[in-house]
């Protein structure tokens, strides 16, 4: 009986965890993830440009959210390179540095001209990855995705070419740069609207690695990564 008397004011191992975290609401956590993705869309759409300062208060009051909630969301934003936060003046759209572009271009020409060069040793598996990334591409593109899938197709097709390199360290870097680069891309893709010409390029390529034509390929990533780069910096005004 005493044993029973002491334990009569516990809860069961079950029932503990129940009562522990009864507080967690799911609700908050997909409220959150909408109004991210309400203000990602916004950004690659161009209803936020570049600089737009991100205020809490009317953004939770157009959204019809708590203050707390937009700061979550914002935080989401700034983790993906969407946004920046700076002390004292608050969370803005990002913008885009032209020193940060170049460099990124640069790197970028290391990172997938190394895949690219490695066409004939890559296994079947990262073959058909770079397959399927452009025919997921190409699609969206005829399919008339919005500018964020059109952005995301487009960089995974890059991604891609690096997983050419069969080092999980190089696509970790490469991804990296891609969050980087993808607001300054996707504002260049919306402004100028060649989607078209950018999947029919893409597909060129590909052309090239299927015919073995490696030097060629080669080449021409490093045309079109030269290309992006004077795109973004002249699209964007950028000195």
């Amino acid at each position: 009986m005493e044993g029973t008397g002491r334990n009569s004011g516990r809860l069961s191992p079950m029932a503990e965890p129940l009562g522990q975290f009864a507080s967690l609401h799911l609700e908050l956590s997909s409220t959150v993830d909408r109004v991210a993705a309400e203000l990602r869309r916004a950004v690659f759409d161009g209803e936020l440009e570049s600089g737009t300062p991100l205020r809490e208060v009317a953004l939770a009051a157009s959204l019809g959210v708590s203050r707390p909630t937009v700061r979550e969301a914002l935080t989401v934003l700034v983790a993906e390179g969407l946004a920046t936060r700076e002390p004292n003046r608050g969370v803005a759209v990002s913008t885009p540095d032209p020193g940060s572009v170049r460099d990124i271009c640069r790197a970028r020409l290391v990172l997938e001209g190394a895949g690219v060069r490695r066409w004939r040793d890559a296994d079947e598996q990262h073959k058909d990855a770079v397959r399927t990334a452009l025919v997921r591409y190409t699609t969206a593109v005829r399919s008339g995705g919005s500018y964020q899938e059109l952005n995301e197709r487009h960089l995974a097709f890059h991604v891609s070419l690096v997983g050419l390199n069969d080092s999980p360290r190089l696509t970790a870097m490469a991804e990296s740069l891609m969050v980087e680069l993808k607001l300054a891309l996707a504002q260049v893709d919306r402004l100028r609207r060649n989607a078209h010409d950018q999947a029919d390029s893409h597909t060129a390529l590909v052309m090239l690695l299927e015919r073995g034509d490696i030097d060629g390929a080669s080449e021409f990533l490093r045309r079109h990564l030269e290309d992006a780069e004077n795109s973004i910096i002249q699209a964007l005004g950028l000195v």
